[in-house]
This record gives C-alpha cells, structure tokens and sequence, in this order.
C-alpha cells in the first residue's frame, strides 16, 4: 500500500489482517476452540469469549436476524460434504440462505448423482460396522463371509490382563518387554532341542497390521509423531478436512493432512486411534509414537520359560552349553497329560458339583432346579417368546448402536445376545428363567435382596423380555422375603365410633396392672370411663378375678345407674360366665375390642397412661402408697378441661363446676362474700336443666370436631385396603417365646368379613380354629403363579423404568418430626439433604490438626498389658478403625499405652493415654464459646434446631508428621491415627476453628464444638438457617448424626440443659443420675460428685453455703478415706435432692430492665438477678460464696459492699451497658453515691463499679429474703422464720 494509504488507521489495519490471513473465520475458529489458560479466572474467560464473539460477529453493524443468520450458516456449512463446503466457502456467502442457492448450483452441475452432505461416523457405521470387538474381546475371530467381527463377547470371554508395568493389556507384568532381566535360581529341563531351520523373515522394521480388518504391511517408524495411512486404504466416508493434522517431512517442508479414525490391530491387540491421510507413503501404514507399543514392535517375539518367574529365559544357542554339563542330557522324560477342558465345561462341572453336595435340609427347595440345561442355542430357537428378537438380530446384522441406550440384538456363534451400550447380555428363553431368577436372589449366596438389586444383579449378564415385571414379582412372591419383611401393610383409615350424648349410657372398662403391691395389698386397677362425659373411675384391686370385678361394678352403677354398653378387651375376667350373667340381668350389652387392637377403647387406653403418669409424680420410694394418690389424682383429672368435649367431667355430670383448692383459695382472699340470688329448688332445677343441655349439645359439637380433626390426621398415611373370603393372608402375632415379640406368621385363610376393618381368620395351626382380628394386623400373602410348560400367547412386553427415588436408610427418617404438623414436616423433608445424614464419620480437607511439640520433648515409649478377657473385644476396635481408615500401621517410635474402660453395658470403650504427649504439646489458645453466653441467647426463641456431627474429631484429619506422634501398641502391632483423635491437647482448639470456618457468615446460628444451633422466632423465618448449615457441611466433607438431632423445637437439650419456652432447666438424666449418686467413700470420689453438681450449680440456691461442709473435706488436709457425720450426711443428702424440686431459670430478656438483690452474712455473700414486674419476678441467676477468712473481719458495711461489687463483676455481661436497680435491705448503701467517706476499701470499689449505671433502692429485709437467704448456710437460718423465694415457675 502507498504512503497515504498508511496514515489511514482503518486501511492500514485492513492491509495487516489481509497479510496474516485474519478474517472473522479466523475468529470464529478461536471462539470454538478456545480453552482455558493456566490461572486463569472465569471472569478473564468471559472477556475473551466476548471479545472474540464481537470481531466475529460484529452484532454492533447486525440485526438479530442477521445474526441468527450467521449461527444457521455455521451450522450449515458444517453438514456439507468436504468438497461442496469448500466450493461454497470459495464464494464467501453472507448468509445462510446465499450458502444454499450456491449449494444448490453444486449440485446441480456437478454432482447429480452423489451425496452432497457430510457422511458422519454414524452413517458410515451403518454401512460397515467396525469391529469393536477387536477393542474390547481381543482374540475373537470374524464371522463367515468375511464381514467385520461380532461386536459382543463370546460365552466364554474373560478380561484380558492389563500389565502393571507398561499399562498395556494382553499380558502380566512377568511376561512384559519391559521388565529387566535378572540373574535368578533356574530348573532346567535337560532336553536337547534341535536348531530351526533358517526361515526368510520380514525385516524387524516392518510388521504386518489390519486397518478396519483388512492386513497390509506397516512400516515401524520411530522417527514419526504421527501414525499415517495410504489415502488408497481409507474410504473416502471417513475422511475428514475439519480437522487437519500437520506433518513436517524430512526436508523441512510441513503438510496439512485429513484425519480418520480406524480400528488398527497388531499383534492380536486392537488399537482406536486417529491417522494422518496420505497419498505418497512407501509403505501403506507408517506407524508413529501414538501407538502405545511402537518399541515393542522393533523386538522380535519370544517365547517365555513358564519355569522362570520375572525373568525372560535364555537364548537357546547360549544355554545349550550349560545344558550339555548336566546329567541325563539328552534323555527322554515321560509324561501322561489330560485332554485340557475348556473354561466353560470346568464352570458348568463345577456349579453341577455344588448343586450335588449342598445339604438336604437347607437346601432341599433348590434341588430340582439345578438341572441346568447345556444346549441353550437351541432353547433359544425353540422358545415361541424369543421369535420377534431373533427376527430383529436379522434385520439389524450389520448396524450398530445408535447412542449409548439405544438397543440391538445380534446373534454371535448361533447365540442371541442384546447389546445396550457398553453392556453385552445373553437373551434367555422360558424354560431357564426360573432357574437365573433361583440363583439371583433365593440362594445363600443371593442372599434374598430386594427387587432393584436383584434386576442389577441379573441384568449385568442376562435379559429376556419382562425381566423387570418378573423379577419384581419374584421378589414379591418369595415366601421367605414376605415372612420376614420388616415393612408393615399401611393402616386403613379410621372409623370414629358413634357419639355418646346421654351420660353412663356407654362405659369402657380395663384392668391396668400389676403393679408395686400396696400396704392394702391391692396390686391392679379397674379402670372405668364414660364416653358422653369423659368421667373416669378407678377401683384398686387385689385380683383380677371377675367377682372383684362385678362387685366395683356394683359399687358404680349404684352410683351412676346402669349403662346399656360396656367396652372390654377379651381379657379372662372380662368374659366370664358371671361378669355375662350380671350383663343379661342388668340389660347391658357387652361389647368387645378386637385381639390386639386395643384402639377400639381408646379412651380408656389413653386415660390409662395419663393417670400412670400422675402416679409416677406422687407415689413415695417405695411406690406402696399409690392406692392412697387415686382419689387425689381422680379430682385432679375430672375438674380441669377434657380435650374433645371442651368442658371438665364435673361440668358435664353436675352441671356446674366443683369447688377445688384454687377456688377456695379465692374465696379466702375475697372474703367470702355472702350471695343475694337466692332462688327455691324448681327453678334451680329448671335452670340445671337447660345448662345441661347447652353444654351437653355443645360437648356434641366438640366432640364431633375432634373426631374429624383427629380422622384427617390419622388418615393422611392411611390406605384403604380389604380382603375377601378365601384369600391368604399373613398375620403379625406374639411369638410363642414372648408376647412383646411379634412376627408375621400363616398363611392363613380368609373366612369372612365381619365388620369395615375386622375379619375371621382361619388358624390352622392355632388351638382355636378361627380367630377375629384388626385388618392392621393383617398383610396379603402372594403365592408363586404355577409353573405351566408352554406360553400359548406371546405379547410384546415394554421394559418398565423404575423413576422412585429412595433415601439413604440412616438418613432423615431417623430424625423426630412427630412435633411438627404434616405441612411442616413436607417443608422440613424439602430442605434437608439426606447424603449428610450417616451414621459413619465424613472426611474434611479445610484444616488438619498439628501437633506441634515443645523444644524439649522426648520420645517415650510406653504400654500396658491387655488383659487375655479383653483381647477380642480390642481387636474387634482395631479392625472397625483400620476399615473405616481411622487408623493406620505405623513404624513410629512413639508408643502410647491402650486403656480399655469398661462400660455400663458391658461393652468396652478403646482408648490411648495421651497425658505424657499432652504434657509435651504446645497449647492451643483458640477461643471456644462460653456455655452461658449460649443459652442466654437461645432461651426467648421459638424454633430450635440442634445438630449433631458423626463422631466429630473423626473426621479432622492429622497432618503426616503429626500421625507417627499418635502411635500405640496392640498385640497385632503398632498403629498410629489418621485423623484427630480423642484426647489429644489441642482436639477441642482444632474442631472450634472449623466449626467457625464453615458456619462463618450464617446468621441464627451457632456451634459449641460438634453440637450447631439453629435458632429463629418464626418459622418462615427459621426453614433458610439450616439448608445453609446443611450444605456448608456437606461441601465441608462433613456428616451428621440423625439419631442426635432435633429439627424445629420449641423445647430441645442443648449443652447438658433443657432450654426453650423462655426457661433453662437441667436436664432429667443429669438430675437422675445425681439424685441416685452413692455415698462417696474416698476424697476423689467426693470431688467428681461436687463436679457433677457445681456443673448446675445456678439451679441450686446458696449452692455455696449448702456444700461448705462438703467442700472442706476435699481439703488437702482431710483424710483420704472419708469420714461422715450427721452433719455432713445432710449436707450430701440435701444436694442430692437440690435439683429435684423442679429447679428453672428464665432465660434473661435484654429487652426489659434488671433487678439486682445482694446481702451479705457473717459467712457468705449472694445475690439474686431478676426481671419481670414487681408481682411477678423471675430468677435469671443465682450467686452465692463464702467469705474469705480475711473478708469475715470486715464491717457490716464494707460486708455489704462487697457484696455489691462482687455481684456486678460476675454479671458484667447482663448488666455492664445498661442502666438497672440495685436493691439492697442495707440503708447506708443508699448514700454509696454521694458519700465522702476517708475509708479506703470502700473508696476503691465504689471506683471499681464506676463503668455501670445503677439505681440504689432500699428494701426491708422481709422483701430482700432471697439474696439473704442466699448469704447463709442452711445453720444460719433461724428457727420459725419462713424463707420464700422471689420467684415463679414458668408455666407451660
């Protein structure tokens, strides 16, 4: 270009693309090949796809149209045959449309008769399908004709040996090339062999190969990168110019040439490779370094000495001498060999050999079906159900699969075999079927699996049409499975029993018992219950007997009047002559429940629990009392609500409600007031009346809501099912061993049906002939169909795909979702992802734990004896650890001792002595939460949600230098951990700084150790926090214990505590197991009892003062073995039970103002923190502590003082920031502000509480009872003042 045209950016610019040959294909080829760069980011990546798309497209000078245009022209292009697409390229089509009309003209001019599309390897492979069997069974042979080979295996094929040394298949690492010949033990055979005589051989260089099975000779060239065929060996179909290779010759000059993808073989070993086309090769093939054994080509074939393992034996020219100096050269040596049997016959003799020895008696069902058959190739072409698939292998010999799930069936060697995808399966006629289905599932070795993967199991080898519905069925009508299946028949729906309006008219009736004998001697309960009004009487009883029973009876229809419906069980008692007789003279009918079904009187049933329940809470120690609590509790139960009917029993019996303990209590503060409305008996009655009937229609209308409420929750997992007369059935009844152990038993057979849900059975194996039971204890019994000789019609059949999708079993459905409604539960399965759930620890990559040692340590070796009792419950550890890759061998020269501690149960619990390596572990400050910090800030909160991971430390693991550092001995030898261990200094450090990396960020939610918390107020509010907590632990590697969590509480332990509802209780088993604390004989023993204690020590009032005593004898000075006094005696007693009475704090609200109470005594200080109004304050904290020895010379009000600053520094976290009320019954406190006292004490606490900003309030000390109270021992109280604490329970 001229000088002018250079100054012009946008010509020069031109001028440089047209020079390097850049135009928009250049850039379109860029923007389809693109890849990513090393570090790169996907935003750079985006930039440049951007970049090339726009100089590509140019959308900024197009329309969309325009642009779509381009994209179809691509596309176009790409389907055209080689040489059209160059022709039409030649003339730079702008659109799609302008590519066609030039295709067309092609076509028409040039090539009328020829396809003008690109043929694709799916076309060609139509036409000439190639031998994938060379691929993937090597040594098969071609079928007749001299078409390419079969593409499925043979029978009897076996995987070809990969080598591990040179990663080739088809030989071992012994036999390999590659392997180095060493200097080994030989045994020669001393035979002469004679010399072979001198043969012609191709040269060393070459070697013969098959091309899509055509043999030509290859040239073994080692100088070439690339395997390269003669154009005259390639089908012009294959050909392709899209993707050209180039080659440099060996003058310099470089070639671009097209590609094909062929099928080569050599050596008798099947290579898919992708060659250069040529039209100027010496040879026809040249082979390059893309074919994995090019250097072993150049090595002549030799035979290997099967005497000689790892090694190559010798030539023969050099081992002749060696041979000549052994004895017996020359000689012959007799042999006798066996006819060799090929694999198929020694497989087929030996399942013939199995079948013969298995026991008769396990195995006697299987016996006639081991008859296998051996000419299958004619069963198949006599099997009337196999015609339509052996015409289609016809039709389709000679294509292959179309895509990976598309079917085919060919036949191979006279065999019809189905082929989809990679799978290749041997198609069984009728006749064996029940024979693979035998084998599949019903032998030991089976092992009786459900249908999915007994259809896996099958399918990997074999297929006939309807194997799916016939394996399912199979399954399902497997006597085995059906008797001892764990899945019950789902419930039918419910069916609400009549409405009772007129009181007594119907009575249920049960006998609760035995139970702990009473000083009466009375051991069982009768227990009676009126449908209409919910009134429930209880007779205790010293027997069962039916005259014990008629005569309570007698006593409550005296009483009540006689109802005309009694409901029992079919109990003894309850069908005696003389309980029928007392019925037919009192005109009562007697109605009972079905067997083991008690439901049908489920108001006396649940009664029942409730009243056990009350009895728990009242009966003394030695439960011989309970007979003297029934009319308490009776009162008790009838004066409060009933759920269904909304009024009390009282209400409904008397009309009116009865006076109890709260009401009299109201009329004592109330005065009594003397009533006015004074009225004669026929209008009390009058009045009587019509209140009866108003809440009796509405207890009717109660009731009958209820009973819809409770039928709509009943019946969402419900499924009507019936049975007719003369269907087998299954029944789930006691076992003769035990009554609460059921099994399915029968079959049975179905008599008739005598109700909706209930039905007479047949028990022919039972002492009575026919039994009424519930349709729930109930399953269907399928039998096999009988076996009939031939099919008479032949129906196509579809395979079914089965779409469900099942959950791991310790997944979510071991989790508690009973507390939330159906709605919530959906929303709750919807959030949650089954694969953290599992029972087996995960495996983290985010941090490793190290343990780093101090400059001085030394290794130490230590070990304990394990005693001979206890070896196999050690090894039984070691083996669980090694297969869950807990641990590992090691060669460390640590070794820590192995501590077995023995559990309540029996069991042992493994442990390693890690104090000496502790001692020499750098520490580890990382923070961990503080428990208090925690609960304060969970207890106002609504929905809780704590989760639980699966052994945590476990799944943390050690780095490589820190493992050897974790070594112990065991009988088997020494073994170090792979991952955190428990016990190790630093565990707890390293398991909190994950838990804060991977909740990092999550709002409502918190950790301690492996124990998170999901808190919210509302419940829209609270499904988000755990999906998130959820899928961080699964990206974390992490795994979660189901049976530990608890999903959406209100109320849930958390940390040792029970805490929701706005309150903080101590947990019921930590009460119990310091309520049933033995008496500590030793200083050790008694300082863990304290521990155990202190732990709730905010629950426990003057904790401090009441365990003075106790506290003092730990003492260094005390005697190890303890000596007790009455003194102490109380003390311990009286901790026992300190927890016992109900003990709750309230969890603080920082929203509302604090109240602080202090006192001080001669001996102690305490404080109480409050909230709440003035009528009604809660406990939030407890504080108490004896006075130093030096702190008890002090004046009373530096005493009182101290109290006060004491108590502001340990609730620094409630009170520093706010402003609060210090309430004292000490006046001179009330000047603390304003004083200008010289005393220095004071002066520097008063400095010390400067920070928080508090009201002082004067309290007489009546009002103050707490924190004095507080302030003392339980000596220091005295005798007749009453002490009350300011405080109320939290009601629920």
């Amino acid at each position: 270009m001229d000088v002018d045209e250079s100054l012009n950016y946008d010509e020069l610019k031109s001028a440089v693309l047209r020079k390097y040959d850049i135009s928009r294909e250049t850039y379109r080829q860029r923007f389809r090949s693109l890849e990513v760069e090393h570090l790169e980011s996907p935003k750079e990546l985006y930039v440049r796809l951007k970049e090339l798309y726009g100089k590509w497209m140019q959308p900024k000078s197009k329309s969309i149209e325009e642009i779509g245009e381009v994209i179809i022209l691509e596309q176009y292009l790409r389907m055209l045959s080689p040489e059209l697409q160059v022709w039409v390229r030649e003339h730079d089509p702008q659109s799609a449309s302008q590519a066609a009309a030039l295709a067309d003209v092609f076509v028409a001019a040039r090539q009328r008769n020829q396809s003008w599309w690109w043929k694709s390897s799916r076309d060609d492979r139509r036409a000439n399908p190639p031998q994938q069997s060379m691929r993937n069974f090597p040594g098969a042979g071609k079928p007749p004709g001299g078409g390419p080979a079969f593409v499925n295996a043979p029978k009897n094929y076996r995987k070809m040996p990969i080598c591990y040394l040179c990663n080739q298949e088809g030989h071992t690492k012994p036999m390999c090339p590659r392997n180095v010949i060493k200097n080994t033990h030989l045994c020669y055979v001393p035979r002469h062999l004679a010399k072979p005589a001198h043969k012609a051989e191709r040269s060393p260089a070459s070697t013969t190969v098959e091309i899509n099975g055509k043999e030509m000779i290859a040239l073994v060239d080692t100088g070439s990168d690339q395997t390269l065929v003669h154009m005259k060996c390639i089908s012009p179909a294959l050909l392709r110019y899209t993707n050209l290779k180039a080659v440099r010759c060996v003058h310099g000059d470089e070639k671009l040439l097209p590609t094909a993808e062929v099928y080569l073989k050599v050596r008798g070993q099947t290579y898919y490779l992708e060659v250069g086309v040529a039209d100027n090769l010496p040879f026809p093939v040249v082979l390059g370094h893309d074919l994995p054994v090019l250097w072993d080509l150049l090595q002549p074939p030799s035979t290997c000495n099967m005497v000689v393992t790892r090694a190559q034996s010798h030539k023969r020219d050099e081992s002749k001498e060696l041979l000549a100096t052994l004895p017996f050269f020359d000689a012959e040596i007799d042999g006798s060999t066996k006819p060799r049997k090929s694999r198929q016959q020694k497989r087929f003799e030996k399942i013939q050999y199995n079948a013969s020895v298995m026991p008769v008696d396990k195995f006697a069902e299987f016996s006639p079906k081991f008859k296998l058959p051996v000419n299958i190739m004619q069963m198949q072409q006599e099997d009337a159900s196999l015609v339509p698939y052996l015409e289609r292998a016809k039709q389709e010999d000679g294509k292959t699969v179309d895509g990976e799930t598309k079917e085919r069936f060919c036949m191979y060697q006279g065999l019809l075999y189905r082929q989809m995808g990679q799978v290749t399966q041997l198609v069984v006629p009728q006749c064996v079927r029940e024979v693979i289905l035998t084998l599949g599932h019903s032998i030991p070795w089976a092992g009786h699996l459900g249908k999915r993967k007994t259809i896996a199991r099958i399918r990997k080898h074999f297929y006939w049409p309807g194997l799916n519905s016939e394996v399912a069925q199979y399954c399902k009508t497997c006597p085995e499975c059906q008797k001892v299946s764990s899945d019950c028949p789902r419930r039918v729906p419910l069916q609400p029993l009549p409405l009772i309006g007129t009181p007594f008219e119907r009575l249920g009736m049960d006998i609760v018992g035995p139970v702990e004998k009473s000083r009466s001697g009375n051991r069982f309960m009768l227990v009676v219950t009126d449908y209409a009004t919910r009134y429930s009487e209880v007779f205790p009883l010293r027997s069962v007997r039916a005259k014990y029973v008629a005569t309570c009876l007698v006593q409550l229809f005296s009483r009540v009047g006689f109802p005309s419906e009694i409901l029992t069980d079919q109990g003894t008692n309850f069908m005696s002559n003389l309980l029928k007789q007392v019925y037919r003279l009192l005109g009562i009918k007697s109605l009972r429940t079905t067997p083991y079904h008690p439901q049908t009187d489920g108001l006396t049933e649940r009664f029942n629990q409730t009243l056990k329940q009350m009895l728990r809470k009242f009966v003394g120690e030695s439960g011989t009392d309970w007979d003297q609590w029934l009319p308490y509790l009776l009162f008790a139960y009838r004066e409060v609500p009933q759920a269904s009917t909304g009024f009390s029993p009282f209400e409904l019996l008397y009309g009116h409600e009865v006076k109890g303990p709260l009401a009299l209590l109201r009329e004592v503060w109330e005065g009594n007031p003397q009533r006015n409305d004074e009225t004669n008996v026929a209008s009390y009655v009058i009045q009587m009346r019509e209140r009866l009937q108003k809440m009796s229609a509405l207890a009717q209308s109660h009731l009958a809501e209820a009973q819809t409420r409770q039928k709509t929750w009943y019946d969402q997992s419900a499924l009507e099912r019936q049975f007719k007369p003369g269907q087998k059935v299954l029944v789930i009844l006691p076992s003769h061993e035990s009554k609460l152990l059921a099994k399915w038993q029968g079959p049975y057979e179905i008599k008739r049906k005598l109700g909706p849900t209930t039905y007479e059975v047949a028990l022919s194996d039972h002492a009575h002939s026919t039994r009424t039971l519930h349709i729930n204890l109930l399953k269907e019994w399928f039998p096999r169909p009988p076996e009939s000789s031939h099919s008479l019609m032949i129906r196509q059949v579809k395979e079914e795909d089965d779409s469900e999708v099942f959950l791991p079993q310790s997944a979510l459905g071991d989790v508690d979702l009973s507390h939330l409604s159906p709605q919530q539960q959906h929303e709750v399965r919807e959030i949650c992802l089954p694969e953290v759930f599992s029972e087996y620890p995960g495996f983290t990559t985010l941090i490793e734990h190290n343990i780093e040692l101090k400059p001085d340590a030394v290794v130490r070796r230590m070990s304990y004896r394990v005693p001979e009792r206890l070896q196999e419950a050690l090894k039984e550890e070691v083996d669980l650890m090694l297969r869950l890759g807990i641990i590992e061998p090691s060669k460390s020269e640590w070794c820590h001792p192995v501590v077995l501690v023995p559990k309540k149960d029996g069991s042992i619990r493994f442990c390693i002595d890690f104090r000496y390596l502790n001692s020499v572990t750098k520490f580890d400050a990382y923070p961990t939460p503080r428990i208090s910090d925690l609960t304060d800030r969970l207890g106002t909160l609504k929905f809780l949600t704590t989760i639980d991971l699966s052994k945590g430390y476990w799944q943390i693991p050690l780095t490589s230098q820190s493992r050897e550092l974790t070594a112990f001995k065991t009988p088997w030898g020494l073994f170090h951990f792979k991952v955190l261990a428990f016990g190790l200094h630093g565990a707890s450090a390293s398991f909190q700084r994950l838990m804060d990396q991977v909740l990092r960020g999550l709002p409502f939610t918190a950790a301690y150790l492996d124990d998170i918390v999901v808190y919210s107020d509302t419940w829209q509010q609270h499904l988000q926090p755990p999906q998130e907590v959820l899928q961080r632990l699964q990206a974390a590697g992490l795994t979660v214990n189901p049976l530990k969590c608890t999903i959406a509480k209100a109320e849930t332990e958390y940390l040792g505590f029970v805490i929701g509802k706005g309150v903080l209780r101590p947990q019921v088993e930590k009460v119990r197991a310091i309520e049933e604390c033995p008496q500590p004989q030793t200083r050790k023993e008694l300082r863990s009892f304290l521990g155990m204690a202190g732990f709730y020590h905010r629950f426990i009032p003057n904790f401090s003062g009441r365990a003075a005593v106790l506290t003092d004898m730990v003492g260094s000075r005390s005697p190890n073995q303890l000596k007790w006094t009455q003194e102490t005696v109380a003390a311990f007693q009286d901790l026992r039970k300190a927890l016992s009475k109900d003990s709750v704090l309230h969890n603080p609200d920082f929203h509302q103002p604090f109240v602080l109470q202090t006192d001080a005594s001669d001996r102690g200080l305490g404080a109480v923190l409050l909230q709440g109004s003035p009528d009604a304050r809660r406990p939030v904290a407890f504080l108490s502590r004896k006075l130093f020895p030096r702190e008890v010379r002090y004046s009373i009000v530096e005493k009182e003082c101290l109290a006060v600053k004491w108590a502001l520094d340990s609730l620094k976290y409630y009170l520093l920031g706010r402003e609060f009320i210090l309430e004292t019954d000490h006046k001179a406190l009330q000047w603390l502000q304003e004083m200008k006292d010289t005393n220095s004490r004071i002066t520097r606490w008063y400095l010390a509480m400067q920070p928080f900003r508090f009201i002082i309030r004067h309290v007489p000390g009546k009002e103050n009872l707490t924190a004095d109270y507080l302030s003392r021992c339980a000596s220091d109280i005295p005798e007749g003042r009453e002490y009350v604490m300011a405080s109320v329970v939290a009601t629920h």
